[in-house]
């Protein structure tokens, strides 16, 4: 199959009303030639089509590190490329991915876990796009809700965004902060239970409407529905 056959196929995969169905096609094909289709579709202009591509990065990456972990860690590494200011690009989606990524593959999460939450760490590879910040910030907690001992160590980060004027970067910063509450974040969590600033958060493969109070009770509350 070419590659542009394959971006076709690919691309009707992800816009498949049984996502679940479709994923597993799209988690068995050869992961090396997978991988470059769905970089290209992290940039989709259509949000269901670009969130799916993150999930099915996560599967695909994740399938390839059990069987070819270096490759696995050439795409990582390219994600990183791309979210460093000499790659001239932007790095749309690349946060998401290896949130994504590190969330579903252990071998993955503990060599990477650190990188990904670099990018919400001042002192660290801080993200100054405010678009980029809404991405790591989903990353880290996807990675928080799926494996919360690795990313305990984003929690003092994570709160420098409880009070960001986009109510995005507020809620989906108490969302990954849920599965590493500690008592230094739960007050400045209960600040915003009345912050009913709307925003959609995608979760359990599907977008959601919520809002930021929303997900500061859920998380204060501990209800942890996101695996």
């Amino acid at each position: 199959m070419g590659n542009r056959e394959l971006k076709s196929r690919i691309g009707r995969l992800l816009g498949q009303d049984d996502f679940e169905n479709a994923l597993e096609t799209i988690r068995l094909m050869p992961g090396r030639q997978a991988v470059n289709p769905l970089f290209s579709f992290l940039y989709s202009g259509e949000e269901k089509i670009r969130w799916r591509a993150v999930t099915a990065m996560g599967a695909v990456v994740g399938h390839l590190a059990d069987t070819a972990m270096e490759s696995a860690r050439v795409v990582m590494r390219r994600f990183m490329w791309n979210l460093n200011d000499e790659s001239g690009g932007i790095g749309w989606g690349s946060p998401e991915a290896m949130g994504e990524i590190t969330a579903g593959h252990a071998g993955l999460a503990d060599e990477f876990a650190c990188i990904l939450i670099s990018y919400i760490d001042p002192h660290g590879n801080f993200l100054e796009h405010e678009l980029l910040q809404r991405g790591s910030l989903w990353g880290v907690g996807r990675l928080a809700h799926a494996r919360p001992v690795l990313a305990k160590p984003a929690a003092p980060f994570l709160t420098a965004f409880f009070d960001a004027p986009d109510p995005y970067l507020r809620g989906t910063a108490m969302w990954a902060a849920g599965p590493v509450l500690d008592r230094a974040t739960r007050p400045l969590m209960q600040a915003r239970l009345s912050d009913e600033a709307p925003l959609r958060l995608y979760r359990q493969m599907r977008m959601t409407q919520t809002t930021v109070a929303e997900l500061a009770n859920e998380a204060l509350d501990g209800s942890r529905v996101d695996t």
